[in-house]
């Protein structure tokens, strides 16, 4: 071959191992219709703490979630149906807490889903249950035993939706989680059907696998009608081949916020899912709990109005801006695929073809590739679309200097000559190429400066409305609203929860109802009044608590010092745990009235308790307990009432 043979031959073999055609091409026909990104609040109780913002933040937020072609651009927002139980973070109130009871106005969701509608009229709302409360419970078979019953508590959300708050739901799921169950789902739909909800589609199972439910919708004729798309979390961006035969869209119906357009644009090219919905859309949760922070961005300092905007925010932006749900894929090969040297990319078209997005994505994955390099792509535009001669463009990169990223900015139009154009990207690179000219990366004036919790902070309940939950005290189990109890006490928070929920995790077994919040000192003064009244409603007892040193579904593991009075027994007790298996001191409450002032003080490990100004104890805790969040509570479900809170630094 010679030496000049040779070096030719190396160069091109170097160009062609370098640089490869991508053809982007409608000609052969078109992929699976794509049904939109989207983002959850709850699973529970991830957005607690926004409700509390000043009014102009929470508009912010909600802007840079939701409003068209300013942020993320969601298309669909999920939500929890809140069953009083414990759901990851926190617990959501239930809608029907008795089989009698109906109420549409208690917890958080419904004011979010109306202020995305409000934004976004076209944005599609999605609920699904992770727990129950407790009178659905059926011995045999939890609460599939029987199925009419569960399917009309939750056809009775999605109609109180509509009725109280002109919502219209999409969409509607069976249990988080949780194995499912056939006849509930025909069922579901059957009683969706007759109460006029036939638009309300199922989405099943919203649970790890796709073989198993794909098989049972093959065999099952009534099923399959059922079920409008497949359901599946955290898929690591794969089906299955059996799930891609069955004709439904598939869905990965909860997904991790941090993976951002890699998931979105890879659920499809590996596992043919045309929906995304990450978890969580935003954290608005104390620090100490679970899973903090998984979110598209950070809100969880209502006393200071700070928020942060997350990469992944404006990751979702490269596809929430330039789509909607009824645009179309290419198909596979034809305008999807991954790349040579790892990433991915998708092309979708308006259902009239006038227009045409391209994302392109090498963003670095737990389970994905690991040699993920720079390339140059080389596109082949034909088809519809061979006549266009530029196409706006977006970039995001993800520096490892926070300093030098760029998130979501406009790059100069690449021109496109005779189809043809080349794109170089950088791993952590995500490019948004279309032929829309509509994107726009949103601004605010800078939020508030992060603060501390306040040092001191009292709560007398008297500003809120009636059902209301207070903002800063999030409840773990149980349930916790605002009541008129009339008299010197007015407005206070009672402890709503009668008995155990339908549980998702362990937390709920503690029995009691439990309500936290996270200051940022390890001293602690707290002082509520509490009252406790007899009847067949009536907790056992209430504490309050300090330097619990975790919640959500390990609340049963937690420890910290626990203060009960139990008024009906004139007894009172101090415990490392809800469990009350230690006990620090116990003793006589010495006095009893209807409304106890209880306070604990603690400074390092000596720790003071007081009832109604009479020192019951004086002892010295665990040298292990240190730091955490205080709490109020119940000492089993049922009511209980807590006026006049105060948390603050220590007074000895």
């Amino acid at each position: 071959m010679g030496v000049l043979g040779t070096y030719i031959w190396l160069v091109l073999l170097y160009t062609c191992s370098c640089q490869y055609t991508y053809p982007v091409d409608d000609t052969p026909g078109l992929g699976r219709v794509f049904n939109g990104i989207g983002a959850i609040s709850g699973g529970g109780a991830t957005s607690k703490l926004l409700v509390g913002y000043p009014q102009q933040q929470r508009d912010e937020i909600m802007d840079f979630l939701f409003t068209p072609n300013f942020g993320a651009s969601l298309h669909i927002f999920k939500v929890e149906i809140g069953g009083d139980a414990q759901s990851s973070e926190g617990t959501e109130a239930t809608h029907m807490r008795s089989p009698d009871d109906q109420n549409y106005n208690r917890g958080y969701e419904w004011w979010m889903m109306k202020e995305a509608k409000k934004r976004n009229p076209d944005i599609k709302l999605y609920g699904l249950p992770w727990g129950f409360p407790g009178w659905l419970e059926d011995p045999i078979a939890s609460v599939y035993g029987q199925p009419e019953r569960t399917a009309q508590y939750i056809a009775n959300w999605v109609i109180g939706a509509k009725k109280y708050h002109n919502l219209t739901i999409d969409y509607i799921g069976c249990w988080n989680e949780y194995l499912y169950n056939t006849t509930y789902i025909k069922t579901l739909r059957k009683v969706l059907d007759s109460n006029g909800l036939q638009d309300t589609l199922i989405v099943a199972a919203d649970y790890f696998k796709w073989d198993d439910f794909a098989n049972d919708i093959l065999n099952d004729p009534e099923l399959d009608k059922a079920v409008y798309a497949m359901g599946v979390h955290y898929p690591h961006t794969n089906s299955t081949p059996l799930a891609q035969k069955m004709g439904k869209p598939l869905w990965a119906s909860e997904d991790t916020s941090d993976r951002g357009v890699a998931n979105w644009n890879r659920n499809y090219v590996n596992g043919y899912m045309t929906s995304t919905i990450v978890w969580s859309i935003v954290c608005s949760w104390y620090p100490m709990l679970p899973h903090f922070v998984s979110a598209l961005m950070l809100a969880n300092e209502p006393w200071s109005g700070h928020y942060e905007l997350y990469d992944f925010l404006w990751l979702a932006a490269h596809t929430g801006q330039f789509t909607k749900p009824g645009w179309i894929y290419l198909k596979h090969g034809y305008g999807v695929g991954n790349l040579v040297k790892g990433g991915s990319y998708v092309s979708l078209v308006s259902p009239d073809k006038k227009d045409l997005t391209i994302i392109v994505e090498k963003m670095h994955q737990e389970d994905g590739p690991a040699d993920i390099g720079m390339e140059t792509i080389t596109f082949h535009i034909q088809g519809t679309f061979a006549h266009i001669t530029q196409l706006n463009c977006w970039k995001t990169f993800l520096s490892s200097y926070p300093g030098d990223y760029q998130n979501f900015m406009k790059e100069f139009p690449i021109q496109v000559v005779n189809g043809i154009f080349n794109l170089t990207i950088y791993p952590a690179t995500t490019f948004t190429l279309t032929t829309l000219t509509t994107g726009n990366k949103g601004e605010h004036p800078k939020p508030p400066d992060s603060a501390p919790f306040p040092l001191s902070y009292t709560e007398d309940f008297e500003k809120y409305e009636e059902g209301e939950e207070p903002y800063y005290l999030a409840p773990q189990t149980g349930s916790f609203e605002v009541k008129d109890v009339g008299g010197a006490h007015g407005k206070v928070m009672r402890q709503m929860t009668l008995q155990r929920p339908v549980t998702w995790c362990q937390a709920d077994y503690v029995e009691m109802g439990v309500a936290v919040v996270q200051t940022d000192s390890d001293s602690d003064v707290i002082e509520c009044d509490i009252r406790v009244e007899s009847g067949a409603h009536a907790s056992k007892g209430a504490f309050i608590a300090a330097r619990l040193d975790q919640g959500g579904c390990w609340l049963t593991e937690a420890r910290g010092v626990f203060f009960f009075i139990f008024p009906q027994s004139n007894i009172f007790m101090v415990t490392t745990g809800a469990d009350m298996q230690t006990v620090l001191a116990s003793g006589r409450m010495l006095v009893d009235l209807e409304w106890n002032t209880v306070s604990l003080n603690l400074v390092d490990t000596q720790a003071v308790g007081f009832i109604n100004g009479n020192m019951m104890f004086n002892i010295t805790v665990p040298s292990d307990i240190k730091y955490g969040m205080a709490a109020v509570g119940s000492g089993s479900y049922g009511y209980a009432d807590f006026d006049n809170l105060k948390i603050a630094v220590p007074f000895m």
